[in-house]
């Protein structure tokens, strides 16, 4: 049986566009240098809220204030299941890029799901009709 592991990443539309975090390389070649809505693993105890404000902290040194869940993704891979929590966020400091190797601020007529991590991919499609 997989896995299954609850995870959080951050919505951020700035000036009409989705900030897009790249990954580095990591042991999973299907998520590697994809795109993907920042964030990570709920702890126990945590809500999805709390557990991104906690994540965008550690992995971005970034503050940020957290909305209301926008969607939720259950998707899996083949090592692991997850499912995702997409809040938006705004942002209420600069950010140092500590796990990943970019960003991207990109318009939603120029979101492509296949430069996105899978799970998160799913999520591109709702922006697409539902808030941009």
């Amino acid at each position: 049986m997989k896995k299954h592991i609850e995870v959080t990443g951050a919505l951020f539309v700035e000036s009409g566009k989705v900030l897009a975090f790249e990954k580095g390389e990591t042991k999973y070649p299907y998520i590697s240098h994809k795109f993907e809505f920042p964030g990570g693993k709920i702890e126990p105890g945590e809500t999805p809220r709390q557990a991104l404000k906690r994540e965008l902290l550690e992995e971005l040194d970034m503050t940020a204030e957290v909305y209301s869940i926008f969607d939720t993704v259950t998707y899996e891979y083949p090592d692991f299941i997850i499912t995702l929590y997409v809040c938006l966020c705004r942002r209420l400091s600069d950010f140092k890029l500590k796990e990943h190797v970019r960003v991207e601020r990109i318009s939603s007529s120029d979101l492509i799901p296949e430069q996105w991590a899978p799970a998160d991919a799913h999520v591109i499609n709702k922006i697409k009709t539902h808030l941009l």
